[in-house]
């Protein structure tokens, strides 16, 4: 009996550890926190405070609810004015309006620049998420 519960507890402990690494948060590249996107789209400062939105059709909105910026079913990344600032592949390259190679959000999160050099992770977050964040600035 003791074996079992030893055995549950470690299995517990297992996936609220697995749980806690996806949890949305994001981290530079020191592993600091430096804030947290939800899976409702709700974006978070390394402070809790909501710093924005990114909505389930891709509109980007910013602490004061205003839109600025969209990320379009093809992975077309558009600014408040509607102007193309860059695109996010489905495979997590990412570009600018310039087509240029500005990083990439890898399958497991890690996020990487131009220079493939670890800049942050956002395990747990789409890519398009991620990389609006990471790449395109709209919550700074």
């Amino acid at each position: 009996m003791k074996r079992f519960a030893i055995m549950t507890m470690v299995l517990l402990l297992t996936f609220a550890t697995a749980c806690l690494a996806n949890d949305g948060t994001l981290r530079d590249a020191s592993n600091a926190a430096i804030g947290k996107i939800q899976s409702d789209g709700t974006v978070r400062s390394a402070s809790n405070a909501a710093i924005g939105k990114i909505e389930s059709d891709g509109t980007i909105r910013n602490a004061s609810n205003a839109s600025v910026g969209k990320i379009s079913g093809d992975g077309t990344v558009r600014d408040a004015s509607n102007a193309a600032i860059g695109r996010i592949q489905s495979d997590g390259t990412v570009r600018n309006a310039s087509n240029a190679f500005i990083g990439k959000i890898q399958s497991d999160g890690v996020v990487r620049n131009a220079q493939n050099a670890s800049i942050g992770s956002a395990r747990g977050v789409k890519m398009e998420w991620a990389a609006a964040f990471f790449f395109f600035n709209f919550f700074k």
